[in-house]
């Protein structure tokens, strides 16, 4: 795949951009998902880190299962941003394993804060948008899309891949203020 054309108007990723970034217009909702989407991880890979396996010598656990599975599936969208998110994920999954090693009480304490937490920033952020999260109507694409979503805004709001985030916007514009894309 090569990363440095951008998607075309018809792609799985161009309906995927359009319809995320049609429900997160608000500069506090995008901000409160950039740190609520993580934490939201990391609180599921808290959960996670505490279901391990060995074998032969080699120990991994549900949180690593989960990371790779994502990555291989944002691979099919998108080289450079599968890269960016499995460089994030190695981050939160180390956390939430350091988390996770703590007595019982602490890790699972810490892991309902994080997730709970962060979907209350979601839920906010989305009461300042005036929409309704995408969790309520989807909530398996929701939660698989929401960590790759948090590398696209970075990548948009640091002006990366410019053509990308105008081609986005220019098709939202043609649907209408407001009105999720549907492809």
């Amino acid at each position: 795949m090569d990363t440095r054309r951008e998607p075309g108007q018809d792609s799985k990723l161009m309906e995927m951009l359009c319809g995320y970034a049609a429900a997160h217009r608000h500069p506090f909702n995008v901000a409160v998902h950039l740190v609520g989407i993580p934490v939201i991880m990391l609180g599921v890979f808290i959960a996670f880190s505490r279901f391990s396996l060995e074998i032969d010598g080699f120990a991994f656990n549900l949180a690593h299962v989960t990371l790779l599975a994502l990555f291989l599936f944002y691979l099919t969208l998108d080289v450079v941003f599968a890269l960016v998110f499995l460089a994030m994920g190695v981050a939160v999954a180390w956390l939430a394993a350091l988390l996770a090693a703590q007595p019982a009480a602490v890790a699972w304490t810490a892991s309902a804060a994080a997730f709970f937490g962060g979907y209350a920033l979601q839920f906010i952020g989305h009461a300042v948008e005036r929409s309704a999260p995408v969790i309520l109507k989807h909530p398996v694409q929701a939660n698989l899309a929401a960590p790759f979503f948090t590398v696209v805004e970075i990548f948009n709001l640091t002006g990366l891949r410019k053509s990308l985030f105008d081609a986005v916007k220019a098709r939202i514009e043609r649907v209408g203020p407001r009105q999720p894309v549907d492809s």
